[in-house]
Formats: C-alpha cells, sequence, structure tokens
C-alpha cells in the first residue's frame, strides 16, 4: 500500500494528505507520522471522511497531544495537530 503524500509547508510542520482514506486508516496514519515530528512540530491531517471530525480530536485527547485547528473547506477536513509529547 503506498504512503500517502507527505509535504511540509514549514519548519517542524508536515501535511499528510489523507483523502479517500476511511477510518481508522487516518488516525493510524497520524499516530504513526507524529513518531517523526519533533516535540512542538505540526502534523496537518487533510481527510474527506466525516468521521475524523469525531475520531481525530478523540485520537488528539487520549495521547495527549493538542489540536490547535480544525476546519472544513467543502468536502476536506483540515486538522492541525501539535505534539505535546
Amino acid at each position: 500500500m503506498p504512503h500517502p503524500p507527505i509535504t511540509s509547508l514549514q519548519p517542524n510542520e508536515i501535511v499528510l494528505d489523507l483523502r479517500g482514506l476511511r477510518c481508522p486508516q487516518p488516525v493510524l496514519r497520524a499516530k504513526k507520522a507524529l513518531r517523526t515530528i519533533p516535540l512542538g512540530g505540526t502534523l496537518v491531517l487533510e481527510c474527506t471522511d466525516p468521521l475524523t471530525v469525531i475520531d481525530v480530536p478523540a485520537f488528539v485527547n487520549q495521547t495527549g497531544h493538542a489540536l490547535s485547528a480544525q476546519a472544513r473547506a467543502g468536502e476536506l477536513y483540515i486538522f492541525r495537530i501539535v505534539k505535546q509529547r
């Protein structure tokens, strides 16, 4: 299975394109990507599964990271997770 495209917009910021993936894949990919990000770094998730509005905030709360922003642009759900530990 190919990995989703990863891009970096700013230092310590990684964007994961998770469009088309259904839960639990976006959360599993986020968990894996957070391992590579330094403390205080940001992971941006771009998702199309509507269930991510429930799953991503729950994942962030369970893992002790911070959800700094959550937005919707049409069919795209965007989450900004700041690594806390």
